[in-house]
């Protein structure tokens, strides 16, 4: 058979490539910031400007610096912005520059087209700055993974649809009959992340020339389709892409061939299956269906299997080769990372159980957990993979072995300088939570007892930090020294037999599997199906039966001005420290509500587009905050909490207290909730929907007034100084955050609930 001569495309790889290493700077760093401000949330003070005496700052002694960031560098934003630059931006890059790289190489081929290619890299890019622009400006959805709002979420289907064709035409022209194994990764995670992201973020905008939109779902069926997708934006963005990379470059670099082919095939078909049934463990005890619960708990569990049996396919490939990990360091982060892998895999089955979920949930023993597979699943497999890809694409050795060793090092201890501390953290916070007096009042009444405990452990946390984010720096050092001495080849020659036609029909004697590894359509299709069945079976029956949420006939919808302060809520980020949703448990129902021993019950979140459970608790639970505080507290604790609530590492609003409330589109956000949702506003409601903001505001401010003389003298000296241009305090945003604050759990404390099946 004639031979044909190809080139392999190295320049899109490069582009990936250097996308990597500069995203994956940004994300360390701003999760080193999002660590710093957890135990000195002045941070924005000093360098903006501040009214507090006690704290140091560049800037001038006042507190309008601050101000005029509009809350950029609030935690809640950096925090959003940090998952999403790792995720999005650092693990993305890494698997396109490592995907584009090993399926030319894999499929004989150049890619289907260089325009796509570069359309999706560019594309790509510009919705990471787009996510970075939206976020400092406060524009989310609070979404855990998928914050970003509908334009974004348009951009990202657009692109990821453009890598698809051009992976799926590259399949199609290949020169090599089977498919490998990491090309069977490579598809799932495709057809999975398409089916998760569009599913998840189906929302309706505000109006087609705004950026605010609002989930179709609500409440607990929205917590259901979130987990769905935020485990599985873990399991098919986190962990099937980079298993793939796993499969191709750890062979590469050991130069050994993959231990088992066999256990290949059980771990990719049984790891696509089990992992869609899996995301309801992020809501154990909550007010999700218990039948979803315990089915999430069950397939967390089954996850073991799949994922040590991948674990063990790559480090058993090194059989052999043991004695080149001492030498060679792209190994080294290939062994750690398999291995950071394993442990993880094996710890959050063990976190989806009632019996640890219930002492682990919303501490920092998950944000440990999570840092294990991040730091050192993602980030050493794709340091290892940048390591091995710029001496071959350059031709010429690694500058410095002895640097990258270093970058091993100061990395492995930086993971563990953040995981254990962070595991300590955690079980102190679940521990101190539950334990009582023995008279039944709560050891730890103040949940700043709890804060104050962990700080030590949050100072090591950013010690670990400084170590991964040096090491980082280290190897942009070295890739900049070997780049300079190589020579790139932006086309690397190649030749392969052109692939025979044989047909499709299965062999005689052909191996099941086999025929579907030369049948890459059928293999697709067979992938979809077995991804999407998990999905179909939870999340088709919670969303199309009535029956499944029941309402409460006191639950009432938001005022418009509740409406307007719950997006200013999600536009801060709030939800990244507070919960809304108390679990049966004594110590939760004590601390949290007190008089009446209510905990969260789903009819009471039928409102919430979209619902703010939450996944971490740096500050206690707001489920029923309403009326637990008087309206002044909450206008002070928003200036500075240090004032109300000392050794609070929560940040300051003071722009909230400035900024006039925009109501332009309150009436049409009413509305799109009635017309798109079926929110049972009146007509005379919707239509005195100003009036009604503008009543609620002045009992507002009329009770701040009373309870707070000193606010009141300040806001008439401001009046005075200001003239004509003066806003009244009723106008400002944290009059709506306080309506919307006061709101939280109010409408089940009545007197008498009727509880009735939605019909």
């Amino acid at each position: 058979m004639e031979t044909q001569r190809f080139n392999y495309d190295n320049n899109i790889v490069r582009a990936f490539l250097y996308a990597t290493i500069a995203f994956g700077l940004v994300g360390f760093l701003l999760g080193l910031t999002a660590a710093l401000m957890l135990f000195y949330p002045e941070l924005p003070e000093f360098l903006f400007g501040t009214d507090d005496t006690t704290i140091k700052s560049l800037a001038s002694g006042n507190i309008q610096g601050l101000v005029n960031t509009q809350g950029a560098l609030g935690f809640g934003r950096i925090r959003m912005l940090h998952t999403s630059a790792v995720i999005f931006a650092f693990v993305c890059n890494s698997f396109f520059c490592g995907a584009y790289y090993s399926m030319q190489r894999l499929l004989k081929t150049r890619m289907y087209s260089d325009t796509l290619s570069w359309i999706h890299f560019w594309t790509w890019q510009i919705m990471i700055i787009s996510v970075v622009i939206t976020f400092l400006m406060g524009i989310n959805t609070s979404k855990e993974y998928a914050e970003h709002e509908w334009p974004i979420d348009i951009l990202i289907t657009i692109s990821w649809v453009i890598f698809g064709i051009n992976m799926f035409g590259t399949i199609a022209k290949r020169r090599v009959r089977h498919l490998y194994v990491a090309i069977w990764f490579y598809i799932g995670t495709w057809l999975a992340v398409a089916m998760l992201h569009i599913f998840n973020n189906l929302e309706v905008p505000l109006s087609f020339t705004s950026w605010k939109s609002y989930s179709v779902y609500a409440g607990a069926k929205d917590a259901l389709v979130q987990w769905w997708y935020g485990h599985n934006a873990v399991a098919f963005v986190l962990t099937t892409p980079v298993l793939g990379l796993m499969y191709y470059f750890l062979p590469k670099a050991a130069d050994r061939p993959v231990f088992s082919y066999k256990l290949s095939i059980i771990h990719f078909w049984s790891l696509i299956f089990v992992y869609l049934w899996a995301g309801p463990h992020h809501l154990q005890y909550t007010a999700l269906p218990a039948w979803a619960q315990a089915v999430g708990t069950g397939f967390s569990i089954m996850l073991i299997a799949p994922s040590w049996g991948g674990m063990l396919n790559g480090l058993l490939t090194l059989r052999g080769a043991w004695d080149k990990v001492r030498e060679n360091p792209i190994l080294k982060f290939f062994v750690v990372a398999v291995t950071c892998y394993g442990m993880a895999t094996f710890e959050g089955p063990l976190l989806a159980t009632k019996s640890l979920n219930k002492i682990g949930h919303y501490t920092d023993w998950v944000i440990g957990h999570v840092h294990l597979g991040a730091l050192g699943w993602n980030g050493f497999m794709a340091f290892g993979v940048v390591y091995y890809l710029i001496p071959v694409m350059w031709r010429t050795d690694l500058w410095s072995k002895k640097l990258a060793n270093w970058h091993f090092w100061l990395g492995t201890l930086g993971i563990i300088f953040y995981a254990v501390p962070m595991y300590i953290a955690g079980f102190t916070q679940g521990l101190m939570w539950k334990q009582f007096n023995p008279d039944g009042t709560l050891l730890w009444k103040n949940w700043l007892d709890t804060v104050t405990a962990i700080i030590p452990y949050y100072k090591l946390r950013f010690s670990g930090g400084i170590f991964y984010l040096s090491g980082a720096i280290l190897m942009v050092v070295n890739i900049i020294a070997t780049v300079r001495k190589g020579s790139f080849q932006k086309n690397v020659p190649a030749e392969a037999p052109a692939l025979a036609n044989i047909g499709t029909a299965r062999k005689e004697g052909e191996g099941v599997h086999l025929w579907l590894e030369r049948t890459p359509r059928l293999l697709a299709i067979l992938a979809f199906i077995t991804i999407a069945i998990g999905g179909i079976v939870e999340i088709v029956p919670t969303l199309t039966l009535k029956q499944s949420v029941p309402t409460i006939t006191s639950v009432k919808p938001y005022s418009p001005l509740e409406l307007e302060g719950r997006d200013l809520y999600i536009r801060e980020g709030c939800n990244a420290c507070h919960s809304q949703m108390i679990r049966p448990f004594r110590d939760e129902i004590v601390r949290f509500e007190g008089k009446n021993g209510q905990y969260s019950k789903a009819g009471e979140f039928i409102y919430d587009r979209p619902f703010l459970w939450g996944s971490k608790r740096t500050g206690p639970d707001l489920h029923r905050e309403g009326g637990r505080n008087p309206d002044s507290w909450h206008f002070k604790h928003m200036y500075n909490p240090r004032i109300t609530s000392a050794g609070s590492i929560m940040p300051r609003f003071p722009w909230l207290i400035m900024n006039t409330l925009d109501k332009s589109q309150m009436v049409n956000k009413m509305k799109l909730m009635k017309n798109s949702f079926d929110v049972p506003y009146t007509r005379a409601e919707i239509d005195s929907a100003n009036q009604w903001a503008d009543n609620q505001s002045k009992a507002i401010v009329k009770r701040i007034y009373a309870e707070a003389t000193d606010v009141r003298d300040q806001v008439e000296k401001d009046k005075a100084a200001k003239g004509a241009s003066f806003v009244p305090l009723e106008q400002r945003e944290i009059v709506a955050m306080i309506a919307y604050l006061q709101r939280l759990g109010t409408d089940i404390k009545t007197t008498q609930i009727q509880t009735a099946s939605a019909e």
